[in-house]
Parts: C-alpha cells; structure tokens; sequence
C-alpha cells in the first residue's frame, strides 16, 4: 500500500494533499490518513494534479503560457505546405485563408472545460478589430474553415498544438502575435507576446483568395520564378534581357512591407489585390511620395546608375530600404516593370511583365494618337505631345474584379512607370484586359489610357488656313503591336496581343475602336475615309542594321490604280529616346517619284553621320510624308527601328558544385571602329554572385576583351548569371549564361 499523510480537512499544508478532495478511500490512523489504492490508481489521479508551493488544486492554479513554437523553419510543415519555403528569410510566412500549426507550452495541462485561451493578432499602427487589422482567435472544437479560428489538434503534458484557420479576405502584412489565457468568467489571467511575427501573404493556391490561380504551371511562374525575361527594342527588332526579380532573397519582402506602410494608406484595405495593386503602382514610382525608383530618360544620369545597368530588382529594392526610403536613381520603363513584378510576386500576386511594341501615349484623352502639321506637311512639334514609344513595359497583374461586370476578372494591366495621373497621383490598373480588347474604356481604372497604348489610331491633323485642323489621313494598324511576355516555364517569348485586342482589321476590333472613341474627346474623327490608291510602307531588310555599321532602309510604294501618278515624297531620319521623344533630326530628303505597280526606293544612312547623336536604345525614327498631285491624297507614315547591339557571352570553365568555387569567362566584342571609354560591368546571379562590378578604362574599337569572375554556388539546379554594361557610347548591352549547379 501507499500511503500519503497529512492532515484531513480543510485547505493544504505546505507538502501535504488532502484525501477528502481527492475522493480516495481512507482509515484515520494517529491523526494522518492511510490510502487504501493501488500505485497505479494513484498515479492516475495524480496525474490531474500540478503541485506547487501552495498546493492548490488544479482548477483553480492559473493557466498561464511558458513558450510558444511557431514551426517556421523552411523545410517544416507550415512554410512547405504554404509555398512559402523559399523565402530566405527565418520568419515565419504563411498565405491567407489556408490552415497552419503552432505549438503552445503552458504552465500546467490544459483543461478544455475550463480553461479559455485566445489568439490575438494585431498588424498596422492603430489595430482595429472592426477593421480586421486586430483579430482575435478562439479555440473551437472543430474548425469550418475560410475564417479566424483555432482547435486544439494535439496534446503532450503541458503542450498543445493549434491549428489555426485565417480567411481567403484577411489583411496581408505583418501581424504581432499575442496568446492570452482567461478564467471560465472572461477574466484575463495572463498574456504573452511571440518572439515572432506573423507574415500574411496572399494565396494563390486557395479558391476562396481573390488571386487564385487554377493552373499549378502557372503559379509556379507567375509567383514563384524569381528570374524572368524582358523584351526590348521594336516591333521589327525584339530583343530580350534576363531580369532577376529575387522576390525569395533575405530581406526582400521586408522592403516590400515597408513600401507599403510608406505609402501611408489605410492598411485594412490592403487584403484587397485591387486596392494593393493601386497603392504599389503609385508606390513603385517616386513623384507623389518618394516611392521607390526616380524615373530618368534624359540620357544623363549623374548620380545615379544608368536605367540600361541593372540586373535586376534586389539591389535596388535593398538600396532604396538602406537609404530609409530615398527614391533610388534612376528607372525607365522596364526597371519600373521588373521591380513591380518581383514587389507583387512577393506579397503573393501573380505577375508578369509585358512588353508592348510601338506603344502609343494619349495625353488628351481622346484615345487616337495625334500627330498635328502645318500647310507644308511640316510636323507642328509645340502641339505633337502624343508620342509612340518604341516599346513600353508594364504588368499583368491577376485576381478577381468583384467590383465590375461579370467577366472582367482575370489579368489586369498595371502600370508603374509615372506617365499621366489617375485620380490626382501617379498610378495606372489594373485595368482589366477583356474590357480593354472590346474597347469598354469606361470601366475601371485607366482602360481609357491603357486602350489608346494597345489600339489607337494615329490620327494626322492638317492646319488650314483659317487655323482649325482636318484630319487629313489615318493608320489603323501602328500601334499596340507583338504585346510579349515571358512563356511559362521557358525562355521562350509568349505573344499575348489577342488578350488586348482583336486582330487587326477585323470587324470586332474595329467595332471596340468605335466603342472606345465615343467616350474620347475626338469622337468626331471617325467619319468615312477618303479613296486612297498609293499606298507606301517601310521595309527593314533582315534583323536590321547593327550599330556601327551604315543603315539602310527601304520604301516600298505601291500603285493600286491604272492611272500614272506623280508623287511629291518627304523624309528625314531624327534621332529619339525609346520613348517616342526626339533627340535630334540627323537626315533629311524630298524626292519626287512616279511609283508604277510597285517601287523601291532605298535610304541609306552612314554611321559617321548618326554615331555622334545615339542615346540609350541607339533607337531611330524614320518619318515619311508627301502627296499625290493628281488626286491631293495625303502619304505619312513613321518608321522606328534601333540598331542592333552585341550580346556579352558568359560561360562556366568547368562543372558547378554547390559550395565550391570556380571561374566563369565573360567575354564581349566592340562593335564599334571607336575606342569605348569608361565601360563599367555588371555581373550578378541569384544562388551564384552578388552584384559585382568589373570597370576598364577603355576597349579598343572592334576589340575583344576577355575576363572571369569567381562564383561559389550555394543552390543546385539551372541558375542564370547575368551581365550588363554601361558606357558613354553603348548602353543596353547584356548576357545571360546558364549555370547548371550541382548538388
């Protein structure tokens, strides 16, 4: 037998228990009491029992929490089964309205009849449970799921494991965690705050999130490829450069939190994409609120790097945090995008970055592309504010649009370079892509501006002599052409201009132009076409001419009627910024011409005479203008094209092991007969290099240059290692070499 003694009745000594509260059989003998139960027995009701110094029963010692395990490793459940593992980061990151699990170590076992335990999770300055930016958490006894609660799932001694639900609408951002413990009567016993945050992303892979994607290939480009493809140049001549967004790398998605708590907005609109999206677009760019990147395409950029310089976003997302929030200098339109990209994909919003080639800018809001000349078909450069760029990036954007007509939802045109205001601050989207393709320009946000980049007409305006303006010619297929994007799970590119518009020319396309124009301030300039029997159009031979060399262009001019015609033809080649900009007028020329069937003429162009006058994109605008005698048809057209640059080649010595250092070549010709000067290079590869500049003096003209850089592999599998370079007389150049790593 076992025996315990102490005194009978009433509340416990010091290192006695009392058998009446216990309910053991029992014989008084000389004052103590004798238990008459076996060991095992006592054990087992023992086990009900926390003794401590006063001895108290086990209901009424407070329940208070000793330590807390949130299993945030990497390779744990919670982050695995949340797709969020390979974020370098040692947090704990979880995406919305999916379950994960936590450990509790409490003072005593937990007794659910009893005791009451809560979550508290707070995120934002000033929490508000009404608006979801302070959740409180009960325990439930099973969970229902796409709401805030918790269950207890398992039980060892004096730990528990929760499960805990969040809802597919909660707030993204990070939340402090804090678990309260409370007597059966509401009365708070004790609290204790988490060591760790909680990051709340949005979910991707859950149907209840407004970003779901169906497609696993999908997501996993669109959220989880951190290296990407941007296409450049024009719709004749495109080009593609590696983009490393590094949304996973250490201390990225702190800066992309702090982006938006800089932004100042309200955060309880934050689990709302639409919303998110707005913000970010603003955000991204620095003019309103010294956002991240201040946009530069002057062509100087003193103080800072050069657009064309960057691999990638995580230098610049990082610098732009090191400065405490100083706008980082500079971007240009696809700095803007791969930035955006690599922001979104991190908060869990896929994205892709899109290229359109000749991208028209609308400043008027009438939805044609407006190019106005006096009597003597002389361009009127004080009223030609609208402007076709070479190409333009921005992003694609997915997630539910609850705020529009049924249909609408799906990819959203985003757009972070500060071109125009919407709504008073520079932003653009999303704009859904269906309503842009059937030309529902009234829809929100911004079709209208998005519209006019993918499908207006470029309207030619002739001054009269009484100073109004008749539109005297139009070019329905010049704009919005070979809209790109990077191909799911390739490098290929993935053209994407049937999601925007209608092939061109067709019935339906024609129809959304007419839709769309009715809510321009142009609407008048659709009015039946004048017969036109010469018809010219501008030819580049092959992939175009490469810088350094001459350039030639051709003009194909064509005679549909039978009739002998005489034709007065204008020209002049001018210098521009990637933009549509013009820099300078290098070459002009009037010829007078009788086309028969079909005749060409050639242009050609020394490099002697452009090589002093390029800028960034060595990008050219041909503009031709004339008219027919017999018949006062009006010819224009504009041809842009850019000169064609070398490639930087990149390739590994040997095998690449994880952890072990080897070399890689970096080689590069100069296309020039000039010496280049101050050429600075840039080399970088997630898993492989942190950025690395490698500066000489001078490179001889037409001379290679060959030299290696040590890379020391830290992630098996295909990683890419990029590199650009910079100088005074070449920019855009770039590389990309695949480095397939062993384990």
């Amino acid at each position: 037998m076992s025996a315990v003694k102490g005194p009978t009745t009433g509340r416990f000594a010091k290192g006695r228990l009392s058998s009446v509260s216990l309910g053991f059989g029992e014989d008084k003998v000389g004052g103590y009491t004798e238990i008459r139960e076996p060991k095992e027995e006592i054990q087992r009701k023992m086990s009900f029992l926390h003794v401590v110094d006063d001895y108290t029963s086990v209901k009424e010692l407070p329940l208070t929490v000793q330590s807390l395990d949130l299993m945030k490793s990497k390779s744990g459940e919670n982050r695995m089964k949340h797709h969020t593992h390979l974020y370098q980061d040692d947090n704990f990151i979880i995406r919305r309205g999916q379950t994960f699990q936590m450990w509790i170590t409490l003072s005593r076992p937990f007794d659910p009849l009893s005791d009451m335990l809560h979550l508290h999770l707070k995120t934002g300055p000033v929490p508000s449970v009404g608006k979801g930016t302070h959740v409180i958490v009960s325990l439930v006894e099973n969970l229902q799921g796409n709401c805030w609660e918790a269950a207890v799932v398992e039980k060892d001694d004096k730990r528990i494991k929760l499960s805990v639900n969040s809802p597919a609408t909660a707030v993204i951002g990070r939340y402090q965690l804090t678990v309260e413990t409370a007597s059966p009567n509401g009365q708070v016993i004790s609290t204790y705050d988490s060591a760790d945050d909680i990051y709340m992303l949005f979910n991707p892979w859950s149907k209840d999130d407004a970003v779901y994607l169906d497609d696993e290939e999908e997501r996993q480009e669109y959220v989880l490829n951190d290296v990407g493809r941007i296409y450049y140049g024009n719709k004749y001549q495109i080009g593609a450069r590696t983009w490393n967004y590094g949304q996973f790398e250490s201390g990225i998605l702190t800066v992309c939190l702090y982006i938006l708590e800089k932004s100042l907005t309200p955060n309880y609109g934050w689990g709302n994409p639409v919303n998110l999206v707005r913000i970010l677009s603003a955000m991204v760019n620095s003019p309103d609120d010294s956002g991240v990147l201040e946009g530069n395409w002057s062509g100087d950029y003193k103080g800072g790097t050069s657009p064309t310089a960057w691999n990638g976003s995580i230098e610049i997302l990082k610098q732009y945090y090191a400065s405490k929030g100083s706008p980082v200098k500079y971007g240009q339109c696809w700095v803007f995008g791969g930035v955006t990209t690599t922001v979104m994909r991190c908060l869990g919003i896929p994205t892709r970055t899109v290229t359109n080639f000749s991208s028209a800018h609308d400043t008027d809001v009438s939805l044609t592309t407006d190019v106005y000349v006096d009597e003597h078909l002389e361009p009127i450069d004080y009223m030609n504010n609208d402007s076709i760029w070479n190409f333009h990036v921005w992003n694609d954007c997915w997630m539910a649009r609850p705020d529009l007509p049924d249909g609408n939802g799906g990819w959203q045109a985003v757009d972070s370079t500060p071109q125009e205001e919407s709504n008073g601050i520079y932003c653009c989207g999303p704009a859904p892509l269906s309503a842009i393709r059937s030309g529902q320009v009234y829809l929100k946000y911004d079709c209208t501006f998005v519209f006019a980049e993918v499908n207006s007409d470029k309207i030619y305006w002739k001054r009269n002599a009484n100073g109004t303006y008749s539109k005297i010619y139009s070019e329905k297929r010049v704009v919005g052409c070979n809209i790109s994007t990077k191909a799911v799970g390739s490098d290929e590119r993935h053209d994407i201009t049937h999601m925007y518009k209608h092939p061109e020319g067709s019935e339906q396309e024609r129809m959304a132009v007419e839709t769309a124009c009715r809510y321009g301030s142009k609407a008048h300039a659709y009015a039946s076409p004048t017969a036109e029997d010469i018809s010219v159009r501008v030819v580049l031979e092959g992939e175009g001419p490469k810088i350094g060399s001459d350039a030639v262009l051709s003009v194909k001019l064509y005679n549909s009627s039978s009739e002998k015609r005489n034709v007065s033809l204008y020209s002049q080649l001018a210098v521009m910024y990637y933009t549509g900009v013009h820099k300078a007028t290098i070459y002009k020329e009037h010829r007078d011409l009788q086309p028969n069937k079909e005749t060409i003429i050639q242009f050609t162009v020394a490099y002697d005479v452009y090589k002093d006058h390029l800028v960034d994109q060595a990008a050219l605008m041909f503009t031709l203008s004339g008219r027919v005698n017999e018949t006062q048809q009006v010819l224009a057209t504009q041809f842009s094209f850019r000169l064609r640059t070398p490639d930087i080649i990149i390739k590994p010595t040997r095998k690449a092991v994880v952890g072990q250092k080897m070399e890689v070549e970096i080689s590069f010709t100069n296309p020039l007969p000039d010496v280049l000067k101050d050429v600075v290079f840039n080399v970088e590869g997630i898993g492989l290099l942190s950025a690395h500049k490698k500066i000489y003096e001078y490179i001889g003209g037409h001379a290679t240059i060959t030299f290696t850089e040590d890379i020391t592999p830290t992630v098996a599998g295909t990683k890419k290692l990029v590199a650009t370079l910079d100088s005074s007389q070449l920019t855009h150049i770039h590389g990309v070499g695949d480095i397939i790593v062993e384990a």
